[in-house]
C-alpha cells in the first residue's frame, strides 16, 4: 500500500502506539512490520484474532509476555551441540515459564467458552516444567550456580571454605604478630592471593613472596610461606570448581537440547500471541470496535473517531458513500473539520485491513482496498493546512495514473491554490476522470462550482460540516446530502468587518451565486428543524421505554412477593397442622392410659397459650371480625352450649362461672376451662341425647373409637406403592396404638426391598414405636416387619 499516504494519514503513528502495548522484543518487532492486506480473508480472520484476544483480557485480565525473547542464536548453538552460558540457560527457563503461564492462562478461559481463533495458539505451547525447574536449581543468577547443583560442587566448596577459614585463622594470627611491621592490619590479595601489606623497612623480617608494592615503594605485599599451601590449594580448588561448573553447564544445555523444537515453537507462538494482544490492548485503549468487512463497495462509518483527538473534544461523524456513490464532496468553512473527516475515513480504512479494530461503532461496515491514495499537502497536519499548487498537482497525477475501482482517493482542497475559475473547472474534470475510472473519491473544497456539480452529478453525494454562524465556532458535525457554506460575509461582520465594506462585497457576488447562497440556508433551516422534531421523537420514545421497563420490573417484584407469602403461608400451615396432629396424638395416647388430669390439664394450658400468640399475631395484620355481644355470668346457666373462641372448641356449661369469671366446659370427652370473656352463644347440636343413647354408649366420642376396637394385629400393604403404602400404614399404626395393642405384623413383602426399606424409615420416626425388627423363620422372614408399641 502506498507509504506516502499511510504517513499522510498518520499509519506510523498508531503502530508506534500498538508497539508500546508489546511486551517483548519479538513481540514489538512483529507489530512494527503490521502493514494493512488486500485480502478480505485475511483481514475478516486478524478481525476475529483482534476480538478474542480483546474478549480474554476483558474477561480474565492482562497475560504478560515479557519473558518472550528471541532465542534462535541459543537454539542454533544447541542443534550443535554446544554448551550455553548461565544467562543463556536462564533464558530458557524463563521462556518455558511464560509458555507455561500462558497455556495455563488459555485452558482456564477453554473451559468456559467455546474454542475460538486463539485457542489453536494456547493448545499448540508446550510447557516443558522440569527443564525450567532444574536450570532454576542448579543456576541462581547469571552468575551464581548453585552449591547443590552436583554432589561434586558441593564437596569443592565445603573444602575451599574449610581451606580459606584456616588461611584466614593464620594470617589473623599473623598480623596481631606482626602488626609493627604492617602498614595496615589488614589481609588483602594480589593476583588471587592472600597478602600482607608490610612496610618496605620491614620486607626482609616478613618471610614470604613479594606479589606487588604500592607505587610509592613505602609498602610490599607479600604472601607469608606459612599460607603458600593453603593458598595453592586454593587455586586449585578454583578451578576444580570451574571445571565442574562447566560440567553442569553442558549437563543443562544436553538437556534443554532435547527439546530445541518445543522451544522454537513455543518461541513463536508467544510471539504471535504477544502481537494479538497488543492489538486487543490497543482496541480497548482506543474503545475501538471490530468493523464488519463486505464484499460490497461500501464505506459505512457509524460514530467515527480520529484515534489521537482528544476523547473528550473529538466529535463523531457518520459517513456512508459506495455501491452507487462512488463520489463524496465535502464542503463548509475553515477549520470546520473538513480534513480530519477525510483523515479518519482513510486512517480508520488502514487500520481495518491490518487486522486492527477501529475507533467507531461496531456496526460500521468496510470493503478493502487494494490502495489508499492521499494529497493532503506536504508535511499536512489535521490542525493546517499548507502546501502549493504545483506540490498538490504532482501528487494527483501520480494518483490519476494508478487509482481504478479498486482504490479509494482522498483530496484535501482539490485544486487549491490558483485561480478559482480554473481550479474549479480543473477539479471538477479530475473528479470526472476518477468517477470514470470508478475509484471511490471522498474530496474538500471552497468551490461553490463543484457543491453544484454534486448536486447534478449522477454517483456525487454532497457533504458539509455544520457551522454555528451565531457563536463562529464549528460543530465538527458531518452532515451528509447538504452542500455546506463559507459563511464568509457573516463570519467577517462578527469579526467586526465594518459594514459598508460587507455590502460593497455582496454587489461583487453574482445573484446566480446570491440565490444559491439562499438556498443551501433555507436547507440548513429546514434540516436543524426536523433533526429537533426528530430529537424530540427520540426522547419521548425513550421516557416510554424506561416506564414500560420500570412496570415490568415492578410487576415483577410484585410476582415475587406474591410468591413468597405465598410459600411462607403454605410453611406455617405446614408446620400448625403438624403440631396440631402431634399435640392431639399425644393428648389422645396420655387419655387412654389414663393419664394424670393436672398434667393434661396444663398440656391444655400451655396450647391455649400457644394459640393465643398466633391469634394475637394474625390480629396485627387482619382487620378484626365483629362478633357478638360479651355474655355476663348472670345470663349463663349450667348446660348452656357455648362456643370457646380462643380454641374453636364447643361444649356444655358444667359449673357456673366463678368471682374470677372461669367455669368449666364439657367438650367432648374434655372438659375445659374457660373464661366468660373468651365464650360465646353457639347453637346446640340436634339431640345429642338421643344420638349417644342409639349408639349404646356413654359419653360423646364413641364413633371415633369404635373402629379401634376391632383393629387388626396385622396390615397387608402389598401391590401398594411407598407413598400409599406409608399412608396407609401411618393411619393403622395410630389405631392400634389407640387400642391399646402390643404388637402388629406389617406384611410389605421381599420384592427388591423399596417397600420394606420405606416401612423402617417411617418406623424410626414414630415416638411410640419401642422397637421394630424383621421377621423371624416362621413369622413370615424378610417379607414381615414386626412392631412393638411402648
Amino acid at each position: 500500500m502506498n507509504e506516502k499516504a499511510l504517513r499522510i494519514l498518520e499509519y506510523p503513528k498508531v503502530i508506534a502506539k500498538l508497539t508500546e502495548f508489546a511486551d517483548s522484543a519479538p513481540g514489538k518487532g512483529l507489530c512494527e512490520s503490521l502493514v494493512p492486506m488486500d485480502d478480505l480473508s485475511a483481514i475478516v480472520s486478524a478481525q476475529n484474532e483482534t476480538e478474542d484476544a480483546t474478549s480474554y483480557i476483558i474477561r480474565l485480565g492482562k497475560i504478560s509476555f515479557g519473558q518472550n525473547r528471541d532465542l534462535s542464536f541459543s537454539l542454533n548453538a544447541l542443534s550443535l551441540g554446544s554448551s550455553l552460558s548461565a544467562a543463556e540457560l536462564l533464558h530458557l527457563a524463563a521462556a518455558a515459564e511464560c509458555a507455561g503461564k500462558v497455556h495455563k492462562y488459555g485452558a482456564k478461559e477453554h473451559e468456559t467458552d467455546e474454542d475460538n481463533t486463539l485457542t489453536p495458539y494456547f493448545e499448540g505451547l508446550i510447557p516443558l516444567p522440569d527443564v525450567a525447574k532444574e536450570i532454576r536449581r542448579c543456576l541462581i543468577s547469571e552468575e551464581e550456580v548453585a552449591d547443590d547443583a552436583s554432589a561434586e560442587l558441593s564437596k569443592i566448596r565445603r573444602q575451599k571454605l574449610s581451606c580459606n577459614d584456616k588461611m584466614h585463622e593464620v594470617l589473623s594470627q599473623m598480623v596481631n604478630s606482626f602488626r609493627t611491621y604492617l602498614q595496615d592490619a589488614v589481609i588483602t590479595t594480589r593476583n588471587n592471593r592472600y597478602c600482607l601489606p608490610v612496610k618496605a623497612e620491614y620486607k626482609n623480617s616478613v618471610p614470604g613472596m613479594v606479589h606487588d608494592r604500592s607505587k610509592a615503594g613505602s609498602t610490599f605485599f607479600i604472601e607469608p610461606s606459612q599460607v603458600v599451601e593453603y593458598n595453592n590449594r586454593l587455586q586449585e580448588l578454583e578451578s576444580l570448581e570451574k571445571e565442574e561448573i562447566e560440567k553442569i553447564l553442558a549437563t543443562l544445555s544436553a538437556l534443554a537440547g532435547e527439546h530445541i523444537e518445543e522451544f522454537a515453537s513455543n518461541a513463536k507462538i508467544l510471539t504471535r500471541l504477544d502481537f494479538l494482544f497488543a492489538k486487543g490492548k490497543l482496541a480497548l485503549s482506543m474503545k475501538a470496535g471490530k468493523p464488519e468487512y463486505v464484499s460490497e463497495r461500501i464505506i459505512e462509518l457509524h460514530k467515527a473517531r480520529h484515534p489521537f483527538i482528544d476523547p473528550a473534544k473529538v466529535v463523531p461523524i457518520d459517513i456512508k458513500f459506495g455501491e452507487d456513490v462512488n463520489l463524496m464532496i465535502i464542503t463548509g468553512p475553515n477549520t470546520g473539520g473538513k480534513t480530519v473527516s477525510l483523515k479518519t475515513t482513510g486512517l480508520l480504512c488502514a487500520m481495518g485491513q491490518a487486522g486492527l479494530h477501529i475507533p467507531a461503532s461496531t456496526l460500521s461496515k468496510l470493503c478493502v482496498f487494494r490502495d489508499i491514495f492521499a494529497d493532503i499537502g506536504d508535511e499536512q497536519s489535521i490542525e493546517q493546512s499548507l502546501s502549493t499548487f504545483s506540490a498538490h498537482m504532482t501528487n494527483i497525477i501520480s494518483i490519476l495514473k494508478k487509482a481504478d475501482r479498486h482504490c479509494l482517493c482522498l483530496f484535501d482542497e482539490l485544486c487549491a491554490g490558483t485561480d478559482p475559475a480554473e481550479g474549479a473547472a480543473l477539479a471538477i474534470a479530475i473528479l470526472k476522470n476518477l468517477q470514470q475510472k470508478d475509484a471511490l473519491t471522498l474530496a474538500t473544497t471552497h468551490y461553490s462550482e463543484l457543491k453544484i456539480f454534486a448536486l447534478s452529478a449522477p454517483g456525487t453525494l454532497n457533504a458539509s460540516c455544520e457551522f454555528d454562524v451565531e457563536t463562529l465556532t464549528p460543530t465538527y458535525h458531518l452532515l451528509l446530502g447538504i452542500p455546506g457554506k463559507s459563511n464568509a460575509f457573516a463570519i467577517s461582520s462578527k469579526l467586526g468587518l465594518p459594514g459598508e465594506i460587507i455590502e460593497e462585497a455582496k454587489k461583487e457576488v453574482t445573484e446566480n451565486q446570491i440565490s444559491f447562497e439562499d438556498l443551501l440556508s433555507d436547507l440548513d433551516h429546514s434540516r436543524k428543524e426536523i433533526e429537533a422534531k426528530e430529537q424530540a421523537m427520540e426522547e419521548d420514545r425513550e421516557r416510554i421505554e424506561v416506564l414500560r421497563l420500570e412496570l415490568e420490573e415492578k410487576n415483577a417484584e410484585l410476582a415475587r412477593k406474591r410468591e413468597n407469602v405465598l410459600r411462607k403461608a403454605n410453611e406455617e400451615a405446614r408446620d400448625i397442622l403438624q403440631d396440631a396432629k402431634d399435640t392431639a396424638d399425644e393428648a389422645i395416647r396420655s387419655y387412654h392410659k389414663g393419664g394424670d388430669i393436672r398434667t393434661m390439664e396444663k398440656t391444655r394450658a400451655n396450647l391455649r397459650e400457644k394459640i393465643k400468640d398466633r391469634s394475637k399475631n394474625l390480629s396485627e395484620k387482619q382487620t378484626p371480625v365483629q362478633t357478638s355481644k360479651s355474655l355476663t355470668a348472670e345470663e349463663i346457666k349450667k348446660g348452656d352450649y357455648l362456643e370457646i373462641l380462643s380454641m374453636k372448641m364447643k361444649g356444655t356449661v358444667q359449673s357456673l362461672p366463678d368471682a374470677k369469671g372461669n367455669m368449666m366446659i364439657l367438650c367432648g370427652a374434655m372438659q375445659v376451662r374457660a373464661n366468660i370473656k373468651d365464650v360465646r352463644r353457639s347453637e346446640a347440636p340436634v339431640d345429642l341425647d338421643k344420638t349417644s343413647s342409639k349408639s349404646g354408649k356413654k359419653g360423646n366420642y364413641s364413633g371415633k373409637f369404635s373402629k379401634a376396637m376391632n383393629i387388626s394385629p396385622e396390615i397387608n400393604l402389598l401391590g401398594q406403592t411407598a407413598d400409599e403404602a406409608i399412608a396407609n400404614l401411618d393411619k393403622y399404626l395410630d389405631d392400634a396404638y389407640l387400642s391399646h395393642l402390643h404388637s402388629v405384623r406389617v406384611v410389605h413383602g421381599k420384592g427388591t426391598g423399596v417397600l420394606r426399606d420405606a416401612v423402617a424409615r417411617h418406623l424410626k420416626k414414630l415416638s411410640y414405636v419401642k422397637d421394630f425388627h424383621l421377621g423371624e423363620y416362621g413369622e413370615g422372614d424378610a417379607g414381615v416387619t414386626i412392631v412393638e408399641f411402648k
